[in-house]
């Protein structure tokens, strides 16, 4: 067996962040070759990984990947099971590299599929790779829960801890303005961008409900109509973006600030941590 220098463990601890007992048993195994090492250290990882897949991950952050100038943004949600690691350095790191590779690379349709894509932080390895090894580190489980693309001019907003993000797809206007939209939809939580995008069953039967409403309060029939297109909007107001109150300036709605900008608003995806 080839001997195990103290100083070929202690370069060993330096490169994976594994505790020197561990480092130096993986030595061993691979006879003192540190890459081989590193291949034990992750395998093994991975087994203590599956042992621990079952655990809730109930924490982690979203982040965005949304530059005007590339015409097309990116966000991504990965999970852990606690917020101190949710705040991590590295954690953070991992997550803007997905972000980043979503955006500037081929795409993928799979959480999978952009794993298996090289890091933008890591030349020569794979996201992957990158994330069972800081993984095999901190001892969590992780997951990467979720990820979209949308291929056009973005602007985006992510809450400061990671909780929220918004990702907005846009044409004319000022990367500031989309920002600031963004930043209203985390506030207002529209479901669609206007009423154009709203279910027109859902609509029709929501007509039907205020209707019903208005004629049991007693109303004339000759102001029905009325009534409910007026408690309507409020309906609109709700669920579509370009109905809300802008919140910098509730003297007028999101549609006609955009419109004042020169500004198209095509769709948007808004996450919050954990809620599908």
């Amino acid at each position: 067996m080839a001997e195990i220098t103290a100083a070929a463990v202690k370069a060993l601890r330096e490169r994976t962040g594994l505790p020197m007992m561990e480092c130096k048993n993986a030595l061993q195994e691979a006879g003192g070759d540190p890459e081989a090492a590193i291949e034990v250290l992750r395998k093994a990882g991975k087994k203590s990984m599956e042992k621990r897949s079952g655990r809730e991950t109930s924490s982690g952050r979203i982040a965005i990947d949304a530059r005007p100038e590339n015409g097309v943004g990116a966000i991504i949600e990965l999970l852990c099971e606690s917020a101190p690691v949710a705040v991590n350095e590295e954690f953070v790191r991992l997550a803007h590299a997905m972000a980043e590779q979503l955006a500037t690379g081929p795409g993928a349709g799979s959480p999978d599929e952009l794993l298996d894509q090289p890091s933008p932080i890591s030349p020569g390895a794979t996201i992957r790779q990158g994330y069972d090894d800081l993984n095999n580190r901190i001892r969590e489980v992780f997951k990467l829960n979720r990820i979209a693309r949308i291929d056009g001019t973005c602007g985006g907003y992510v809450h400061h801890n990671g909780s929220v993000g918004v990702l907005l797809c846009y044409e004319g206007g000022t990367p500031e303005l989309a920002k600031d939209i963004c930043m209203h939809v985390a506030a207002m939580r529209p479901a669609a961008v206007s009423t154009a995008d709203l279910d027109p069953a859902m609509l029709a039967k929501e007509r039907e409900i205020q209707m019903e409403i208005a004629r049991g309060e007693g109303k004339p029939e000759k102001i029905l109509e009325k009534m409910v297109e007026g408690r309507m909007r409020n309906f609109y107001a709700e669920r579509c973006l370009t109905e809300q109150p802008f919140v910098k300036d509730d003297q007028k709605t999101v549609g006609q600030i955009a419109a004042a900008a020169g500004m198209k608003l095509i769709r948007f995806v808004h996450w919050e941590l954990g809620k599908e």
